[in-house]
């Protein structure tokens, strides 16, 4: 059952309220103004949803989301009955130009995800861009974000960060990805599943080094965990406990004076490297230990190169 709130205003907050709220206290309110509403949903607590968000989705045309199943769980739980449609990665160029037809036509479209914020690791930016260039009118209900939650609750510098999203499937894939966002100077925010957690945290500690970080689980759900500790301890740990149940959220400090402090020193990298590989695979492997970028490394293991051939 929803949550229960003594005598809330029908009327939605900030951007396109005042077409949106128009109803008496009887019978079904006057629909949102035609267009794309962008609903966040709950990522675990169905009390997670906001009034706003509920009051978009029942007066809606139709919820568009990616698995029928899963809102339609959601939506029983609220005793929200509008028409379910199906959008997701698979199906998404054939649905946005007929989403994009209902909408210029006078339709209200609610899109949500499985759960959290649409767009966020999911192809929603697509039916936005769409919008935008059609000239159908967007807009964002805020709410739950995994991402978010994960950093609020990680204890490290949240003035900045970086948001990765999910990691490549692959070691060396991960390891190339990993040394992209080594040097940038924020937190690092990034989606894995239980399932490769371990060895995503290794490829973390053998590329980022030992920083401190923290692995969140079951965000807003009854069984919530953070772990916090060195990357090499996190790895450690769940390549002994096993892959943990939920969604998990990793979250990396960033560099720091520490972390430079025990960087590798490049030259010393690049002249052992040298010795045993290519100038080209010791430049790859030495901008992956350190961070640095491929480019500056590349050049300076050319000139280590050839003072070393004088």
């Amino acid at each position: 059952m929803p949550p229960k709130v003594s005598n809330p205003d029908p009327r939605p907050q900030g951007h396109g309220a005042q077409s949106q709220g128009e109803g008496s206290g009887s019978g079904r309110a006057s629909k949102p103004t035609a267009g794309l509403y962008v609903v966040a949903t709950p990522i675990g607590n169905a009390a997670d949803i906001t009034l706003r968000a509920l009051d978009t989705l029942k007066r809606a045309d139709a919820i568009a989301c990616e698995d029928t199943r899963v809102t339609s769980k959601l939506m029983g739980i609220h005793g929200v009955a509008t028409p379910l449609v199906s959008y997701h990665e698979h199906n998404a160029a054939k649905m946005r130009p007929v989403l994009i037809g209902r909408m210029q036509a006078g339709e209200t479209i609610a899109l949500v995800s499985d759960a959290g914020t649409p767009l966020v690791s999911d192809p929603g930016y697509k039916l936005v861009r769409a919008c935008v260039e059609a000239g159908v009118p967007v807009t964002a209900l805020p709410g739950p974000s995994a991402a978010l939650a994960g950093l609020v609750l990680s204890g490290l510098p949240s003035d900045r960060f970086l948001f990765a999203g999910f990691l490549p499937n692959k070691s060396a894939a991960r390891r190339t990805s990993l040394g992209e966002v080594a040097s940038v100077p924020a937190t690092l925010v990034f989606y894995e599943s239980p399932q490769r957690l371990a060895e995503s945290l290794a490829d973390m500690a053998a590329v980022l080094g030992p920083r401190e970080a923290a692995v969140a689980r079951e965000l807003t759900k009854l069984y919530e965990e953070v772990r916090r500790g060195p990357l090499p301890d996190l790895a450690a740990h769940y390549d002994s406990a096993g892959p943990p149940k939920g969604e998990v959220v990793v979250v990396v400090a960033p560099p720091g004076a520490e972390a430079e402090a025990q960087a590798v020193d490049v030259d010393s990298a690049l002249r052992d490297a040298l010795s045993r590989l290519s100038v080209r695979d010791a430049a790859a492997e030495v901008a992956l230990m350190t961070g640095r970028p491929k480019r500056d490394v590349y050049a300076r293991a050319l000139e280590l190169s050839r003072e070393g051939g004088r």
